[in-house]
């Protein structure tokens, strides 16, 4: 069976701490990464983005309706013009001025028709750029919430990251001063269980948190200070001391 001084084996109780420290570390990330508030922000963003094409299209189709009034009216104001010039000349026979009289009352009243047409098309595109506007501000103020949202998490995440790569560190500079093979078994039950060593207490394994039954115990009892023992729940090295049984 695998051996070693009872010293280095209480040894393993720091660098489990710091492994345990890791794991914990790496499940508040986990947390960070899945903070509760980002969907809904995400998705409100994305909502508010749809919408705004929509009102950016009514928008621009209201413009082209406005566009297209304006040069209607500006096509009679026009033809009104020449029309008055060449009457008011007096030039032509006077059955010609006559019917241009009877047509400049009829532009009149075409344009007083398109001038209406206009005035609704303008209120119609003062209308939807009020909207496109509010919608514009609605995007902005929920993009910036959901800025201020991930800037938080990076900032959190990022002083996790150092505070992990420092545990790091320092876990490969205790790692170190083990012989390689009493961590190689160590890594083995840390990478299969989540435990690489835990105390024994009282006769309780506090890497599985279960009390160990009295035909383990006594296993145990008959095992040199040594010789490696393992938590039967956890697979973890069992660290005994003085009051371990």
């Amino acid at each position: 069976m695998a051996k070693a001084a009872p010293g280095e084996q209480m040894r393993l109780l720091e660098i489990q701490g710091l492994d345990g420290k890791l794991r914990g570390l790496d499940v508040q990330a986990k947390a960070l990464k899945e903070d509760p508030r980002l969907p809904d922000l995400h998705a409100g963003v994305t909502v508010a983005k749809s919408d705004l094409v929509v009102l950016d299209t009514a928008v621009s189709d209201a413009h082209r309706t406005l566009t297209k009034a304006e040069d209607d009216v500006a096509a009679v104001v026009a033809r009104i013009e020449r029309d008055e010039t060449k009457l008011n000349s007096g030039s032509g026979l006077s059955k010609d001025l006559m019917a241009l009289q009877s047509e400049i009352e009829s532009l009149n009243h075409r344009r007083g028709d398109l001038e209406d047409t206009q005035l609704e098309a303008m209120e119609a595109f003062e209308e939807a750029t009020s909207k496109q506007e509010a919608q514009h501000g609605l995007v902005a103020q929920m993009q910036s919430v959901l800025d201020e949202v991930l800037d938080e998490l990076r900032s959190k995440l990022g002083a996790l990251k150092m505070e992990r790569d420092a545990t790091l560190a320092e876990r490969a500079e205790l790692a170190a001063t083990f012989a390689p093979e009493l961590l190689a078994i160590y890594d083995r039950a840390l990478g299969k269980y989540g435990v690489g060593a835990a105390r024994l207490f009282h006769g309780k394994s506090e890497g599985s948190g279960m009390q160990l039954s009295a035909g383990d115990l006594v296993e145990i009892k008959k095992s040199t200070p040594e010789t490696l023992v393992f938590c039967p729940d956890s697979g973890a090295i069992l660290v005994r001391s003085e009051d371990w049984g």
